[in-house]
This record gives C-alpha cells, sequence and structure tokens, in this order.
C-alpha cells in the first residue's frame, strides 16, 4: 500500500525538497504552509511529477485545531498516515535586550509547540502506522550564538523533545529522528539562495537523508543526525 508523509512548512525549501523526494519515492505528500499562494503553487508542481500524488492544504503550526483539521483531510485522501516531517519554522534574531515579546512568542510558537502540536495531531494515526517522525531541528540546537536567545531555546528544545518523544513512542513501533542541519542554501527569511551559496548544504542534501533514514533497516534507529557544510566558505 502507498505510504503517506505529511510535511510542514512543505511549499518551498527544506520542506519542498523533500515532498519532492518523497512523490519520486511513491509516497504521497501532504504539504502545509500559511501562504496559499504558495501552498497552491507548490502542490501544482508536484503533482506534475507524475506517479504519487500531493495534496496542499493551508494551516498554522501553531494552531492545534487546525492541524487536527489537515489530518482529518488528509487521512479522507489518503487512508492512512505513515510519515510526519516537522519542519515548518522561523527566526527572529536580536539580543535579547531588544527582542520583542511578540518575536519570541512567534518563534517559540511555530518551532517548538508547532511541532508539539503536529504530534498530539498525529500520533493516533502514527501508532496504526507503526510510522515515522522526523523533526528538522538545527545545529542551532546545540550551539548558541549571540543574537539567538529565541532561535537557540526553540532549537535546543525541538531537539530534546525529538530524542524524549524517540524514547516515549518507539514502544508502540513509531521511529522518532531529528536532522540538526547548519547553513542550508534555503529562502528562510525571506534569503534568496544563489551562485553564491554552492557551498552550503542544499535542500536536497538534506531530502537524501531523510530517504536514507526511512528505507534504514528496521531494527535500528539513527535518532540525530548533525549535518554540517563540508567545506564551508
Amino acid at each position: 500500500m502507498t505510504k503517506t508523509a505529511l510535511i510542514t512548512g512543505g511549499s518551498k525549501g527544506i520542506g519542498y525538497a523533500i515532498a519532492e523526494a518523497l512523490i519520486k519515492d511513491g509516497i504521497n505528500v501532504c504539504i502545509t504552509s500559511r501562504h496559499e499562494d504558495e501552498i497552491a503553487r507548490a502542490s501544482e508542481q508536484l503533482n506534475a511529477l507524475g506517479g504519487a500524488k500531493a495534496l496542499g492544504l493551508v494551516c498554522d503550526v501553531s494552531d492545534l485545531e487546525a492541524q487536527k483539521n489537515v489530518v482529518g483531510k488528509l487521512l479522507e485522501t489518503f487512508n492512512s498516515l505513515d510519515i510526519l516531517i516537522a519542519n515548518a519554522g522561523v527566526g527572529h534574531f536580536a539580543p535579547i535586550d531588544e527582542m520583542t515579546p511578540e518575536q519570541w512568542h512567534e518563534v517559540i510558537d511555530i518551532n517548538l509547540t508547532g511541532v508539539f502540536y503536529s504530534v498530539k495531531a498525529t500520533v493516533e494515526a502514527l501508532k496504526k502506522a507503526k510510522g515515522y517522525i522526523i523533526t528538522i531541528s538545527s545545529l542551532a540546537g546545540t550551539n548558541f550564538f549571540a543574537q539567538g536567545a529565541a532561535y537557540n531555546a526553540s532549537k535546543f528544545g525541538l531537539t530534546g523533545m525529538s530524542q524524549a518523544m524517540m524514547l516515549d513512542l518507539r514502544k508502540y513501533g513509531i521511529k522518532v529522528s531529528t536532522i540538526m542541519p547548519g547553513t542550508v542554501a534555503t529562502y528562510f527569511n525571506g534569503y534568496e539562495p544563489g551562485e553564491k551559496d554552492a557551498w552550503k548544504i542544499q535542500p536536497e542534501d538534506i531530502a537524501e537523508m531523510v530517504l536514507y533514514l526511512l528505507h534504514a533497516p528496521s531494527r535500528t534507529l539513527p535518532s540525530k543526525i548533525e549535518v554540517r557544510p563540508s567545506q564551508p566558505a
């Protein structure tokens, strides 16, 4: 039976690259984003690839009820949920004395609480499927830096939560892994990647690691993968 993956933040960057790789691997995908125009364009491009199918839905991961609605529509469309890729993320960077409460809450609510909500919305379906949860954390989840208080807090928390979830859920046959990339050439925070970013990790590199995890022997669990550019600029 064809498997199905839910990918948050799947309209561009790492999330889109993962969706494309899974489609080509014969796995149906449901991608979500807060932006209707981006999700419509991305799902159309994915469906043009042929083979497995893509469903695009608008969703704010910091809204638990919205995430539950997404899972309901996904199950209506594809009948099962086998993989969760918790990828959606934002960043605000400022010295702690200059960071606003609104910036702090957006980072924590999306990067950390949003993943908790993603798991709460999907875990019962994943229990039935003996599925896989892959969170996209960051090397910022183990290495702190100036002006990174909110982002560091969210990614340190996500890394720890992912490892604890792994221990909680493996008794149900659910695998949990977290991927912690360093510098990736993406559209994060409105950045426009170009030729100057060729030395960076590329989104498709992270997608290859997701495929590696999904195809790893069933008795093995690479629970945490740290990824760095092999030759930094």
